[in-house]
């Protein structure tokens, strides 16, 4: 049975958190920027101090969605199949 788009993208999100979460961050940072670079009348300083936090405030509720993503794996065992899978695959050198 072939996966859905949704559950293919979620697998790789588990796989890849950090990568997600940095992803979201850049994201954040450059739709921030230009969105306060439209705003007039702001300084150029007040513009990029806007943007982190608006991307700061993002990167934090990514890595709150990612800590339950991970207690919920954890919850249901899927990431011990996950790593039962590796290892059984994994060649040993004896």
């Amino acid at each position: 049975m072939a996966e859905s788009k949704i559950d293919a993208a979620r697998e790789w999100i588990v796989e890849h958190k950090l990568r997600s979460v940095g992803c979201l961050w850049l994201s954040g940072i450059a739709g921030s920027i230009a969105y306060n670079w439209s705003q007039p009348g702001m300084k150029t300083s007040v513009r990029i101090i806007h943007a982190r936090l608006h991307a700061q405030a993002l990167t934090l509720a990514a890595l709150a969605g990612a800590a339950v993503v991970e207690y919920y794996d954890h919850k249901s065992g899927a990431k011990s199949e996950r790593y039962a899978k590796f290892l059984e695959s994994s060649p040993r050198k004896d």
